[in-house]
């Protein structure tokens, strides 16, 4: 396990975090290492990843809704995409080939990781999540 994974893998158990399951990607030269869970919002559980590697970067993954893209909503969802990729500057925002909406965030580690600061960015997810799922889905169903 990487150094990243394995400060992180420490401070949950430190902090007695039980919500992730860790997975060491087997072959890869980075020494990835996931650790997936969910963010609740709207009583909705979204998949939610923590990838650590050996590179200088850590990325905090969001699937806010799966399949969201279809030929209906194609044009008013990239826009409201667009909208709020500009607006909110931690987050990126995007449709990837299958269509999931994922929000992601990339944070530099040129040192040591510090859980604090993974929990402190999951706390402006939850936020801006609570804050704007309704609008997101609301774009999503129009026209299906």
């Amino acid at each position: 396990m990487n150094k990243k994974a394995e400060a992180f893998k420490k401070y949950l158990e430190e902090k007695d975090i039980k919500s992730f399951e860790v997975e060491e990607l087997e072959g890869d030269e980075q020494k990835t290492a996931v650790f997936r869970s969910y963010i609740t919002t709207e009583g909705q559980q979204l998949p939610t990843l923590v990838i650590l590697d050996e590179s200088i970067f850590a990325l905090l993954r969001v699937q806010i809704a799966p399949r969201a893209l279809a030929e209906e909503n194609q044009l008013e969802l990239l826009k409201k995409v667009n909208e709020e990729t500009s607006a909110y500057k931690p987050f990126k925002l995007y449709l990837n080939k299958d269509g999931d909406l994922m929000l992601e965030v990339c944070l530099v580690i040129e040192e040591e990781l510090k859980g604090d600061s993974i929990y402190a960015m999951f706390a402006l997810i939850i936020d801006y999540l609570n804050d704007n799922y309704r609008k997101f889905m609301k774009c999503i169903w129009q026209g299906k």
